[in-house]
C-alpha cells in the first residue's frame, strides 16, 4: 500500500498540475463503503472536455478537489477493492468505471449486484446517473483488452450515441456529415459506424499533421485540413458534428453552407483554447450541446432494460476489430508521467494512433 494522492487540475489554466496529498481517510473505511485503489486509466481528449465543461455539466463535483482553484478531472479505468466494510464488495475485486486521477477513492456501493454497483455518495446524486455505475471485472481479464476497454468503451459509448440520434432523425435529410477534430478516437468511432451502416458521405476535418493518419484509416469519403477549408465541404445538405469547439473552423463551416447545414452539433472541445463564444453569430442553424447521458437515458427507456448495452457491446465490437489495425498502447508510469500525458491532450499533441494508459 502506497501514500494516497491526487493529481490536480488548475481549473483556470489546464496545463498546470499539481501533486497533493489526498485527504487523510480512517484505518478502515466507514461502515457500507469500500477504498479502491486506481490501478490504471486512460487519458485523451475527451477527457479535456471534461475540463472544459467542467462548470457549466458539473464534472468538477464529481470528485471535489479541497481547494477551490483546482479540480480532480475524471477519468475512465480499472481499481481493485484495497479495503471494505460493504458486505457485498470484497477486497481484490476489480472494478471498470470513473474515477479521478488519483491513487485512491473511497465509495457507497448501492444497488450491488452481480454486474457491479452505483456509488450512492450524497454528493453525486444529482448527477448523471451513468457515471455513477461501476462495472465488476472477469477475473484474468488481458490487460491489452482493459486497456482497449478504458481507451475506447466511453468515447465509442458517445460515437454510438449520436450514430443511432442521426438514424432516427434520418439524417435530418442530410446526405453529408462533416466531423472534425477528425484524429479524435471518439470522432473516427462515429465515422467507422456512420461508414458501416451506409449513412451518407463522411468528410473528417483534420490538422496537416494528422492528416496522413487520418486517410489511411479508411473510415473517412473524403479528409479536409483545416487550412483548406472550405475547399472540399461540397455542396450538399449536411451535418455538422463538432468535436473540436474550434471558432474560426465553425464559423467557415456554417458559413459554407448556411440554410444547407441541417443541424450543428457540438459533441467535444478538443481546441478548448479557442472555442466559439456562445453570443457569436454563425450562418444556418444554432449550434447545439449533445448531452450523451440524456441520450442514453432515452435510448434505455425505448429499448428497455440491457437494450443500450447490447447493442452498444455488438457495435463495440467490431470498432474494436477496426481499432486494433492502428492503436498502440502507450503505457505511462508515475505522477510526472501523468501529468505529461495530461499535458499532451491538453495541448492536442497526443499521436492519435497512441492510447495512452496511466498508471501510478
Amino acid at each position: 500500500m502506497f501514500e494516497p494522492v491526487d493529481l490536480e487540475v488548475d481549473r483556470s489554466k489546464f496545463g498546470r498540475t499539481r501533486v497533493v496529498p489526498a485527504a487523510p481517510s480512517p484505518t478502515a473505511p466507514a461502515d457500507g463503503t469500500a477504498r479502491l485503489r486506481i490501478s490504471s486509466f486512460a487519458v485523451t481528449a475527451n477527457n479535456v472536455t471534461y475540463a472544459v465543461a467542467g462548470d457549466s455539466i458539473g464534472y468538477w463535483r464529481f470528485f471535489p478537489a479541497g481547494d477551490d482553484g483546482w479540480g480532480r478531472v475524471p477519468v475512465w479505468g480499472y481499481a481493485d477493492i484495497e479495503a471494505s466494510s460493504c458486505d457485498d464488495v470484497m477486497p481484490g475485486e476489480r472494478f471498470f468505471g470513473f474515477w479521478p486521477m488519483s491513487t485512491h477513492l473511497d465509495v457507497y456501493p448501492t444497488e450491488v449486484g452481480r454486474s457491479g454497483f452505483v456509488d450512492g455518495v450524497a454528493h453525486r446524486a444529482d448527477l448523471p446517473a451513468i457515471y455513477n455505475r461501476y462495472q465488476r471485472s472477469a477475473d484474468g481479464a488481458d490487460v491489452d483488452a482493459e486497456a482497449l476497454t478504458s481507451l475506447l468503451q466511453p468515447v465509442f459509448a458517445l460515437s454510438f450515441l449520436v450514430d443511432t440520434w442521426l438514424e432516427g432523425e434520418a439524417m435530418f435529410g442530410a446526405d453529408t456529415v462533416v466531423l472534425t477534430s477528425a484524429s479524435s478516437k471518439t470522432s473516427l468511432g462515429l465515422a467507422h459506424l456512420l461508414s458501416t451502416n451506409g449513412r451518407g458521405h463522411v468528410i473528417g476535418l483534420t490538422s496537416t499533421a494528422n492528416a496522413g493518419f487520418v486517410s489511411s484509416v479508411g473510415v473517412y469519403d473524403q479528409v479536409v485540413t483545416y487550412d483548406r477549408l472550405p475547399e472540399g465541404l461540397g455542396e450538399g445538405p449536411a451535418v455538422l458534428v463538432d468535436m473540436a469547439g474550434n471558432a474560426d473552423v465553425l464559423a467557415t463551416v456554417h458559413r459554407h453552407f448556411g440554410d444547407r447545414l441541417r443541424r450543428s452539433v457540438r459533441v467535444g472541445m478538443t481546441h478548448h483554447d479557442a472555442l466559439i463564444g456562445p453570443s457569436a453569430h454563425l450562418d444556418g442553424p444554432v449550434p447545439e450541446f449533445f448531452f450523451a447521458p440524456e441520450h442514453a437515458q432515452r435510448r434505455s427507456t425505448e429499448w428497455g432494460p440491457g437494450g443500450l448495452a447490447e447493442r452498444l457491446s455488438a457495435a463495440r465490437e467490431g470498432f474494436d476489430r477496426f481499432a486494433v489495425g492502428w492503436i498502440e498502447i502507450d503505457r505511462r508510469q508515475g505522477a510526472d508521467a501523468i501529468a505529461a500525458a495530461w499535458n499532451e491532450a491538453v495541448d492536442g499533441v497526443a499521436d492519435p494512433r497512441r492510447g495512452v494508459i496511466c498508471s501510478w
